[in-house]
């Protein structure tokens, strides 16, 4: 099963959690052991699981692929602009992949799926969620 999430973005860089979102796609497929693979769709975005209790987290990850990745000193900003964008989306990666345990996400107490926007805002963002069911084999 396929299902795709959209979202908006409101920051040029940032990270938003996900993780109900991708819950509720879990809880309408019916899958109750597997793997879902989410995935960002776009060059400037991608996924990262990270701590869930506190933001300055999410802040402290935007900031230090700030200070490892400036803007405006790569050659594809000659393009766009946003060399530094594809740079740190390239770095996280485009998806995760969590299994499906007893119907609910296989993340830790403190663990949440974050989208992370590197080139907003954006009016569209695209996130795939691909359940792949192993409760045949049950």
């Amino acid at each position: 099963m396929h299902k795709t999430i959209t979202i908006q973005t409101h920051q040029r860089e940032v990270l938003i959690d996900i993780t109900s979102q991708v819950k509720a796609v879990i809880h309408e497929s019916g899958v109750r052991h597997g793997l879902v693979n989410v995935y960002a769709q776009g060059a400037t975005a991608a996924i990262m699981i990270q701590e869930n209790w506190d933001d300055s987290v999410q802040t402290d990850v935007v900031s230090l692929l700030h200070k490892m990745i400036p803007k405006g000193v790569w050659l594809h900003d000659k393009q766009d602009g946003n060399g530094d964008a594809h740079l740190k989306s390239g770095l996280v990666g485009p998806s995760e992949t969590i299994p499906l345990i007893d119907g609910e996400l296989g993340l830790s107490t403190w663990q949440n799926i974050f989208f992370c926007e590197f080139d907003g805002p954006r009016k569209d963002r695209k996130v795939v969620c691909s359940i792949l069911s192993d409760d045949y084999y049950r």
